[in-house]
């Protein structure tokens, strides 16, 4: 296996130095530079062409999210954000110009030093694209559509179907090519477990947000599930949704490798709305959400998975589609129309299931 070039980027001589002390517990990575602000992250990775960049984000001279534009401009870097949680907001705002993935600063030993080995090793492998400076985008207006009233089995709702969604690695930037193009009269709830740092959450809501016009949430105990809303799962504790149509956090196994839990979200909507239930499974690295799509499918009801060109990493969606459990696999920026069209049952031109 070939060394992983790496280059640590943060303003902080102690952060480097923590940094530098987990990274070279690996024989397979190597530290080739490091710099003191964005401006000198930016140089380093044009002379030095690292495999991978870690990069603060509150740091004098240049900061890091113009850094990590600066540098995904010129040519693209597998760039990891290792910052406070403080700037979860920013950390976000950072994906959206090239950032792979965002996590807290990690001390030198734990849980958090483990997850950083984990990610520079699977990052810096990922290929990425050089990529245009941003542009102030509004999300696309869209008419609104009116929701209706559906009365089945039980507890009375005011919306038909729920979508629920599944991702890891790259997540984040696929939540905003689909989410963005649905309007705010989106007759459906939206619920999904991402897979996140603790103490992100807030952020990446807050990030949303401000690219969607639906309204986004950290889902609550008790809360009551609306259309047109977007909710996400902490990473604290897994979020499912009651027959009542609420949510209920659970605490999260012990043994869980992921946080929250894609199967548990996936698995209780399957339980309660059956048929009704939209599951989509994204991009991302290992099998959660496997089973709780199998569950959504076993139950009727319809499952997508993002094709491969499309992702990140091609890992949880591949699984799902490898276990015949997708019924449409889909490039992402297709998703949208389809999502559409299946929650209004206009489905004359379903394209034919995956064999």
């Amino acid at each position: 296996m070939s060394v992983i070039r790496v280059v640590i980027a943060d303003d902080s001589q102690v952060a480097r130095d923590v940094l530098r002390d987990i990274l070279s517990r690996d024989d397979d990575i190597e530290i080739v530079g490091e710099a003191a602000n964005g401006r000198e992250a930016v140089e380093l990775a044009k002379r030095l062409a690292p495999h991978l960049i870690t990069m603060d984000l509150n740091m004098p001279v240049m900061d890091g999210l113009t850094a990590i534009e600066e540098i995904m401009y010129s040519k693209g870097v597998p760039i990891l954000v290792v910052s406070d949680r403080s700037d979860a907001q920013t950390a976000y705002q950072a994906l959206e110009v090239g950032a792979l993935e965002v996590m807290p600063k990690p001390t030198l030993e734990g849980a958090d030093a483990e997850r950083l080995l984990e990610r520079v090793r699977l990052l810096s492998g990922v290929a990425v694209i050089t990529r245009l400076r941003r542009r102030g985008l509004a999300p696309t207006p869209s008419p609104p559509i009116a929701t209706f009233a559906v009365t089945p089995r039980g507890v009375p709702r005011n919306f038909k179907h729920v979508v629920a969604i599944a991702c890891s690695t790259g997540g984040p930037q696929a939540l905003v090519r689909v989410l963005r193009r649905l309007p705010s009269g989106f007759p459906a709830p939206i619920v999904i477990a991402q897979h996140i740092s603790h103490g992100f959450i807030d952020g990446m809501a807050q990030w949303l947000a401000s690219l969607c016009t639906m309204p986004v949430s950290v889902g609550q105990e008790g809360e009551r599930l609306r259309p047109g809303h977007i909710y996400l799962s902490p990473s604290e504790r897994d979020l499912c949704v009651s027959s009542r149509h609420r949510f209920q956090l659970q605490p999260s196994p012990e043994c869980s490798l992921y946080h929250p839990c894609c199967d548990v979200l996936l698995h209780s909507v399957a339980e309660v709305y059956g048929s009704d239930a939209i599951g989509i499974i994204l991009t991302g690295m290992g099998r959660d959400g496997v089973n709780g799509m199998r569950a959504i499918h076993r139950a009727g009801g319809t499952t997508f998975a993002q094709d491969e060109a499309s992702s990140v990493i091609y890992g949880m969606n591949q699984e799902a589609v490898k276990a015949g459990v997708i019924q449409y696999e889909l490039p992402l920026d297709s998703l949208p129309d389809r999502l559409l069209r299946d929650v209004h049952g206009c489905m004359d031109s379903r394209p034919e299931p995956l064999a």
